[in-house]
């Protein structure tokens, strides 16, 4: 079974012969594309590389199966590749849309560029070129994706339904984006009883499939995965998802800055109506509520208000029955593999990934 660290490694390798290969085309658009390639490819330094790992894993789960002796192909470190040049494609937008300041504890894409109009000292608002620049370089990333994608599925008998399942992964992820930006103004207006289980669907759509459920489905299908097969590695993936994007939001709001990368409480600043703030809401009374909503979503909260919400939201017992979700979808992903027709230490490995997704401080 690799390390987690052999996977990173390859996929860092796999993506710097990528982006070497790009450099080298790009260079007829003169300097300032370069400039651009640039910050696409800055992009892609960093992260934990788990889609990458999950779809890795899908593979070895269905290809070990039906041939020990199966080896990783060029084809899927591709399509691993493609997953996290999406993954870095989804980020600029997100953090453009939330107007964040950083990301991994480095500036935010726009921000970088923001920065490098006016280290050029060129003419104009630099927040707003980088704001612009942003937008064309998450499109820029969504392109790189499917160069590779298309690249991993060349004459790949599998590659109809490998591209089916991309497909619907990127329709669903823009979707969730649409979905989380208006619940924060559209939660006004629906009776606090639906608030949950709208924030559960955001997180469905925005994180919990792209991240876990659908890179686990594209490596099992590039492998050939039947469709029992299929259906484990969802009732898998879903849950597994679903308990990483709820860790995520609960890092949003009491995650240590030094080890997400992220100010402490910056869902709280960017307004987000999550599954966390949803069941606060619901433990609150009345003017504990209104305070909740009239602070929530203010990109000036002093780290005093920071923490006075976070109170809050302990008080509330959103945060123990967040918790108590994150324990129920990851006992439910566990014993959706028992008896499961895939490899055995593949199977070891995906527990040993979801443990990763759903316990941890980043």
């Amino acid at each position: 079974m690799p390390s987690p660290s052999q996977v990173q490694d390859a996929i860092t390798a796999h993506l710097a012969h990528f982006l070497k290969t790009v450099s080298a085309e790009s260079a007829e658009y003169g300097p300032d594309a370069a400039l651009f390639i640039d910050a696409a490819a800055h992009t892609l330094q960093g992260g934990k590389r788990l889609r990458a790992r999950f779809c890795h894993s899908g593979w070895r789960a269905v290809a070990r199966f039906a041939d020990r002796g199966a080896t990783e192909s060029a084809a899927l470190w591709d399509l691993c590749s493609a997953l996290e040049i999406f993954q870095s494609a989804a980020l600029v937008h997100d953090d453009l849309i939330d107007n964040s300041d950083t990301r991994r504890g480095r500036p935010a894409a726009h921000r970088a560029l923001e920065s490098d109009h006016r280290a050029l000292e060129w003419a104009g608002d630099g927040e707003a070129f980088g704001r612009a620049a942003a937008i064309l370089l998450g499109d820029l990333l969504v392109a790189w994706s499917d160069d590779l994608l298309e690249q991993s599925l060349f004459t790949h008998p599998n590659a109809h339904s490998v591209r089916l399942e991309y497909a619907r992964m990127r329709r669903g992820v823009t979707t969730g984006q649409f979905l989380d930006i208006a619940e924060e103004s559209a939660w006004r207006v629906n009776p606090d009883a639906e608030h949950a289980d709208r924030a559960l669907r955001v997180a469905l759509l925005k994180s919990a499939r792209y991240s876990i459920e659908q890179p686990l489905l594209l490596g099992a299908l590039l492998a050939g995965a039947d469709e029992a097969q299929q259906d484990a590695l969802r009732a898998f993936g879903r849950p597994v998802g679903m308990a990483f994007q709820l860790r995520d939001d609960v890092l949003g709001v009491f995650g240590d800055e030094s080890a997400t990368g992220k100010p402490a409480g910056d869902d709280l600043r960017e307004g987000k109506r999550t599954v966390l703030v949803a069941l606060a809401r619901e433990g609150l009374d009345a003017p504990a509520r209104r305070l909740l909503d009239e602070l929530l979503g203010d990109p000036q909260l002093s780290p005093d208000q920071v923490a006075a919400l976070q109170a809050t939201i302990r008080h509330s017992s959103a945060l123990a029955r967040v918790e108590e979700k994150i324990t129920a979808y990851a006992q439910e992903a566990d014993r959706a593999l028992s008896g499961a027709r895939l490899d055995n230490a593949s199977v070891s490995e995906l527990r040993e990934l979801a443990r990763a997704a759903t316990v941890r401080t980043a």
